[in-house]
């Protein structure tokens, strides 16, 4: 059942402008997050989370797990949710649906500083593709239409570089997820594909992103794939909370989610956020630059349609 859906049965919005005590008001809390089988440790971080926000506000948690990005973004819009994780690209969607009503609150910064991750091409290590000219008419997989590294970023830092998007390749299709795209590149469904990759920079490697984590569970040989293309960085997902609840629950989860780190590193690391990384405060502007993006996304596929 789609999250939408599931949704559907919690009750209606409680403003923050409402009167009596706002545990009261509330009830419970209720948080989208993007689900994935594929990758038990964001079962580990959202039920982390879970326990952490419970103990903050002695209210119940619900999690509410979309299989896909859009699923997130619609309970977000519609109200639904109270709060959620979600990468730029999906918060920039809920921006152009409902502007304010939802802001960014916290996102990850890494112990350099750095709050970003990066867009990259990969193909397979045994393909002649070195560099993104030998996939002119290739066919090439994005990850979702609301995915900011599998779609929304790459497409625009492409056009800056020369290569449009709609016309350079042979053939472009969704794969639904990150994982999902990796595997298709294994089977030979694509001749490359866009992920998201971290943990490092273009210049020094990476050890984060969807095919090291399946090469940690052994479903696939890192070795077996190589980066030709990277683009970023790309700002950090963020949580998000619905500025229609009470004040007192945002200051709330902010307060708890940024002690997280410095409470309990143990549990930080066990999450699978990198050791000395903590939350920033951050607001709409820190996602400006992908706002904008999406916006000359749109324009420029509405621009081809007869």
């Amino acid at each position: 059942m789609s999250l939408a859906l599931l949704a559907t049965a919690c009750g209606d919005d409680r403003g923050a402008g409402a009167s009596g005590d706002w545990q009261a008001q509330m009830r419970q809390i209720r948080m989208a997050v993007r689900g994935s089988e594929d990758d038990p440790q964001l079962a580990r971080r959202w039920d982390a989370y879970k326990r952490r926000l419970e103990a903050a506000t002695g209210l119940p948690v619900k999690l509410y797990e979309s299989s896909d990005y859009n699923g997130a973004i619609q309970a977000l819009s519609s109200g639904q949710v109270d709060m959620a994780n979600i990468a730029g690209g999906g918060y920039a969607n809920v921006d152009a649906q409902i502007g304010d009503k939802v802001a960014p609150i916290l996102t990850v910064r890494d112990a350099e500083g750095a709050v970003g991750y990066y867009s990259a091409v990969l193909v397979k290590a045994d393909s002649p593709y070195r560099t993104m000219r030998d996939l002119k008419g290739k066919a090439l997989g994005y990850v979702d239409f609301n995915s900011t590294s599998g779609y929304l970023f790459p497409r625009a830092k492409l056009r800056e570089q020369g290569f449009d998007p709609d016309t350079y390749f042979g053939k472009s299709t969704f794969a639904g997820g990150h994982t999902q795209a990796v595997m298709a590149l294994e089977n030979g469904q694509f001749d490359a594909t866009i992920i998201n990759v971290g943990g490092g920079t273009p210049e020094h490697g990476f050890t984060t992103g969807a095919h090291y984590t399946m090469a940690r569970r052994g479903v696939v040989n890192v070795d077996d794939f190589r980066i030709i293309w990277t683009a970023g960085p790309i700002p950090n997902s963020a949580i998000v909370t619905r500025t229609d609840r009470p004040q007192a629950f945002i200051d709330t989860v902010r307060g708890a989610m940024a002690a997280l780190p410095y409470d309990d590193p143990e549990m930080w690391t066990q999450i699978g956020q990198a050791d000395g990384s903590t939350y920033t405060a951050v607001d709409r502007s820190h996602y400006a630059d992908i706002i904008a993006l999406r916006d000359g996304d749109l324009a420029q596929r509405r621009g081809r349609r007869p």
